[in-house]
């Protein structure tokens, strides 16, 4: 792969140099590699909306994250993070789905993070929708045994079945329970909210043993006391970041298939994820990002920053 500014990483071009419309479009105009060998991390798109219940158009919403990434820099100023400094990090482009046939995409992206986690690399998933979570998860999990699991949502996404389907973007976390895939003593579900069809949605989770904090806990207040208590929760083994963009409002993120109100704010979910440094984390993914409902880009703008957040919180990843 390439190398720029002389570093022995790749590194994002700054636009004091190449201009922002200029070259390919991939995430934050990263270097493109066919597979994950060589890489500690990878950032990798699954064009995915098969399993979507309400609006359709997460399938392109890997596209645009990539295309507003350009505005995303080499360094975070803010928590002093120099991931480009740190790690050896390129865009492998997408999972080649299948779009008339959900449970064979499941299948194919299965298959494709069996190689990534196999090459020793940690996946950064732009989505798609919720879905591509469980078989992301079940190679995730194949390498290091049932994962801790912070998952920012306006939904559990434990549903069992719709339509007489078991698999789609309201099922992945029941299916992952069912196939021990994740530490259900380690599993925190948050911003979670909106109507529901029974009296107590969240008593599954609960029976679990998940977490569930509901977003009216976390109106108007910061989240760094919780993600505190997070961190203890999750120890020293493996957690995977699940973010759903509907976790928050859609005053900030318009652009996404099932919309509830009253959702967390874009600072609390830079809180939630800087919350994360220091966990072993082994994979993370940013879904329902569908950009037609969105003629702004601020949605997948909200993303491709997210995703930058959660590369700065990575293992390994050192500070200015």
């Amino acid at each position: 792969a390439p190398r720029r500014w002389g570093s022995q990483f790749n590194v994002p071009p700054s636009a004091q140099f190449v201009a922002r419309p200029v070259g390919v479009c991939s995430m934050m105009k990263l270097p493109v590699q066919a597979s994950a060998e060589g890489l500690d991390a990878a950032f990798v798109g699954v064009p995915l909306d098969t399993g979507t219940s309400n609006r359709p158009g997460a399938r392109f919403g890997p596209r645009q994250i990539r295309a507003e990434s350009a505005m995303v820099r080499r360094y975070n100023a803010s928590t002093g993070a120099a991931p480009f400094d740190s790690l050896q990090v390129a865009d492998i482009g997408d999972v080649n789905v299948n779009l008339y046939n959900l449970p064979d995409s499941c299948r194919l992206i299965r298959e494709s993070y069996q190689k990534i986690v196999a090459a020793g690399c940690v996946p950064l998933t732009l989505g798609g929708d919720h879905t591509i979570t469980y078989p992301i998860l079940q190679a995730v999990a194949e390498k290091h045994g049932p994962v801790g699991l912070v998952h920012v949502d306006a939904h559990t996404d434990t549903g069992d079945r719709a339509l007489g389907e078991k698999i789609y973007h309201g099922t992945p976390f029941r299916r992952c329970v069912e196939e021990r895939l994740l530490d259900c003593s380690r599993v925190v579900q948050i911003g979670i909210r909106g109507s529901s069809y029974d009296p107590d949605p969240y008593k599954y989770c609960r029976d679990q043993g998940f977490r569930v904090v509901p977003a009216e806990e976390c109106w108007s207040k910061s989240l760094v006391p919780l993600m505190g208590e997070v961190r203890k929760q999750m120890g020293d083994k493996p957690v995977y970041i699940s973010f759903d963009i509907d976790g928050l409002d859609p005053a900030y993120a318009p652009g996404t298939g099932t919309p509830e109100i009253a959702g967390l704010t874009p600072a609390q979910a830079l809180e939630i994820i800087r919350g994360c440094k220091g966990l072993n984390i082994v994979g993370c993914d940013l879904v329902e990002v569908a950009p037609m409902y969105d003629v702004s880009g601020n949605t997948a703008l909200l993303g491709a920053n997210l995703l930058f957040e959660m590369l700065c919180v990575l293992p390994g990843v050192k500070t200015m």
